[in-house]
């Protein structure tokens, strides 16, 4: 059976509505335990590794699809959970990475040459490439330490039901949003603080940061939404939303000193609404209103470094 982040069970989408529940009490099997992170944050030598595993992993997958440093990165911590760091080696932290994205490209179905990504990843420094049989013996290790929970339930396992509970009826509207939320949890994962919250709680808060970007006349109604599910926690919303806020604001800031005021991320963001106006759904007219009202609000709350409201309803 195909993996999919977005649909890990396979065919999650065709059960009963009953069997929706299953990806919530079942999500902490495919996480770090509670107190991964604080051990990190105790241990510079460990956010060392970390950061630099990740890093290597990152260098390896460059050119693959970003779904699967995501989820090699997943493997990553999950195996430093349960394992901690095997040796403070530069060699072992490669044989690591590699073995995490070889992992990953395995469930994902995706091709690659291991000489290949290896090479790319030691820049041509001459440094070690590890036989396949060496690369075989540590995915062992790492399987048996994940328990062969490889199919992964992540942020993107919960999109769609939360997409679901805001109703919205234009396929491509729907398709923003999701792109928008899958961007923010992508960029997320190399921020230790977000690993102390729980994949739904992830997708939530992202979704509900997308929306207020992207539809700020309909965000109360999404929160509202959120708010009334019974499968999340409204205060650990609000704590992760705040994390993911702070994430896109350095994200604002680094695309501000890199490229010109006429790149800001307002108007990176009139590309998505740009194509949709020129379909003229009758929904259309209304969003780029709402994208218009949104410069405006963003301009305003970036230059004066403000927290999005998070708690204020109203009537939908």
């Amino acid at each position: 059976m195909d993996f999919d982040l977005e649909n890990p069970l396979g065919n999650f989408h065709d059960l009963p509505c009953d069997a929706v529940p299953s990806l919530f009490l079942i999500e902490s099997d495919h996480i770090p335990p509670p107190n991964y992170c604080q051990s990190l944050k105790a241990s510079d030598f460990d956010i060392s590794v970390r950061r630099d595993v990740v890093s290597l992993i990152s260098q390896l997958s460059c050119t693959f699809d970003p779904v699967l440093p995501y989820l090699a990165i997943n493997y990553l911590d999950r195996f430093l959970a349960n394992q901690g760091i095997l040796q403070p080696k530069p060699w072992a932290n490669k044989l690591l990475a590699v073995s995490c994205f070889s992992l990953a490209a395995k469930m994902l179905k995706t091709e690659y040459s291991a000489t290949d990504v290896q090479v790319l990843m030691n820049h041509g420094d001459g440094g070690a490439i590890f036989e396949t049989q060496t690369i075989q013996r540590m995915e062992g290790i790492v399987l048996g330490a994940l328990q062969w929970r490889m199919r992964s339930i992540t942020p993107f396992s919960f999109i769609p039901f939360f997409v679901n509970l805001f109703r919205l009826k234009d396929p491509a509207l729907r398709q923003v949003l999701k792109d928008r939320a899958s961007e923010i949890i992508l960029k997320s994962q190399r921020e230790i603080k977000v690993l102390e919250f729980k994949p739904s709680t992830v997708a939530a808060s992202a979704l509900l940061y997308a929306s207020h970007e992207l539809f700020p006349f309909q965000y109360p109604c999404f929160l509202r939404a959120i708010s009334d599910c019974s499968y999340i926690n409204k205060e650990t919303v609000v704590q992760c939303y705040n994390v993911i806020q702070d994430i896109a604001r350095e994200e604002y800031k680094s695309v501000l000193n890199i490229n010109s005021t006429s790149d800001t991320p307002v108007n990176v963001l009139d590309e998505h609404f740009l194509s949709l106006e020129s379909e003229k759904t009758n929904g259309t007219n209304v969003v780029v209103t709402q994208e218009q009202d949104f410069k405006r609000r963003k301009t305003t709350d970036y230059g004066n470094n403000r927290r999005v409201p998070f708690s204020h309803f109203h009537q939908c």
